[in-house]
């Protein structure tokens, strides 16, 4: 399986089983979704609960089948520990993000791990940016880090045009967390590598700014 160690299959096992209970369960599913008035009135495990529940099987399964090709790249690199600790500061961080953008709209609701998996994802491209990505309807393989920088800025525009029912928020978010995560774990990347680093950091820079000029 891809020399999955137990942590991740620990994680997607996890996804599975809850997502399962929630597809035939409306009751636990609506308890346990995010949503940003129930957040706020008080139910704060639904920050971390609606990261294992998904809206039905094609996206549970293509948050896990980006898990099982990117967290092996993590777990290499660091440890089973560390990666666990990058899928849930990611996970928070995606929900943070949700709720600081949309905290005015008591009805916002999302589920699904895209947030914990787009930060193992951009942890990835931190520690090997330029491992080639082969991305569907592009003929030719892309760096790693390219994708990168290139996802956030779409989701930067998805936010903005609040584009499909898709949880940009929370992906952005996400990627905060992989990113701040790895550079805690490693700091020497910094160093080693500065470029790579100013480079993935140009979105959540630009996110920023455009959040202080009240732009998005």
């Amino acid at each position: 399986m891809n020399n999955l160690d137990i942590a991740t299959i620990v994680v997607i096992a996890a996804n599975v089983l809850v997502s399962l209970k929630g597809f035939n369960d409306t009751a636990f599913f609506e308890r346990y979704k995010f949503g940003i008035g129930q957040i706020l009135s008080g139910q704060k495990d639904r920050m971390l609960t609606s990261g294992f529940l998904h809206v039905d099987i094609s996206h549970l399964f293509f948050n896990m089948f980006t898990l099982y090709f990117f967290a092996p790249v993590v777990v290499n690199w660091f440890s089973s520990g560390k990666f666990i600790a990058i899928y849930f500061i990611s996970l928070l961080a995606g929900s943070l993000l949700a709720i600081f953008f949309h905290k005015n709209e008591p009805n916002y609701s999302a589920v699904g791990a895209s947030g914990a998996v787009t930060g193992v994802l951009y942890a990835a491209i931190l520690l090997q940016p330029n491992m080639q990505l082969g991305i569907m309807f592009i003929p030719l393989p892309i760096p790693a880090y390219v994708f990168g920088i290139g996802y956030l800025l779409y989701s930067i525009y998805g936010m903005k045009s609040r584009l499909g029912n898709i949880g940009h928020t929370a992906h952005f978010g996400g990627a905060i967390g992989g990113y701040v995560s790895t550079l805690l774990f490693m700091p020497q990347l910094l160093v080693n590598e500065p470029l790579m680093v100013g480079l993935l950091a140009l979105p959540i820079i630009i996110l920023l700014i455009m959040a202080k000029m009240g732009k998005i």
